[in-house]
């Protein structure tokens, strides 16, 4: 596995090298040692959790409050999706920047999203099946969110206005500059 910083340097894509033969390929999904490693500290995953989206889902974007904060690390079993990660952290030099990665079941990168991120993907292809790994429980109702179309963002989703779907209480969801992070830049929270 090959590890890269993106322009937020705690956001960390994920490249497996394959291993090809006339059976077709082979590739190193995860292994924690290497990861971590690379990351500087312990991330310990405990659960995976899987959606199945038809093309024009947008699913965010979510973070939790403090004391449910979930890191993830973001693959695509099958389909495409843009995959956003929007930094939450308050003082941070890069707040409120966006990072904007195409994940497939081509090229099989992840994305690894901290805490202290908000968090969300739009389907690109008909369908798309997305494993996200966390290293918290998920807890129902301690979810914060920001809206899709927030002006002050200006998530480009690659979806056209009219084709877009999204779940009730992503329809709901604040704007930016109304929603309070929970999360101080010059804080660790792992």
């Amino acid at each position: 596995m090959n590890y890269k910083k993106l322009e937020i340097p705690e956001l960390i894509l994920c490249e497996p090298v394959f291993h090809n033969d006339n059976r077709g390929f082979v590739f190193e999904a995860f292994k924690k040692e290497s990861f971590n490693k690379f990351v500087g500290y312990e991330v310990d995953f405990c659960q995976d959790i899987i959606s199945h989206s038809k093309y024009g889902v947008i699913r965010g974007l979510h973070t939790n409050t403090l004391n449910f904060a979930q890191s993830k690390l973001v693959s695509v079993l099958r389909g495409k999706i843009l995959d956003v990660a929007v930094d939450f952290r308050v003082g941070s030099p890069t707040f409120a920047k966006v990072v904007s990665v195409e994940l497939d079941d081509v090229e099989n990168k992840q994305l690894f999203v901290p805490k202290g991120f908000l968090h969300g993907f739009s389907v690109l292809s008909n369908k798309a099946i997305v494993n996200m790994k966390i290293d918290r429980y998920f807890e129902s109702g301690e979810s914060i969110g920001v809206r899709y179309n927030d002006c002050d963002l200006n998530v480009e989703w690659k979806i056209k206005p009219q084709d877009i779907i999204l779940g009730k209480a992503d329809i709901g969801l604040k704007m930016f500059s109304d929603a309070v992070s929970p999360f101080d830049y010059g804080k660790k929270y792992y």
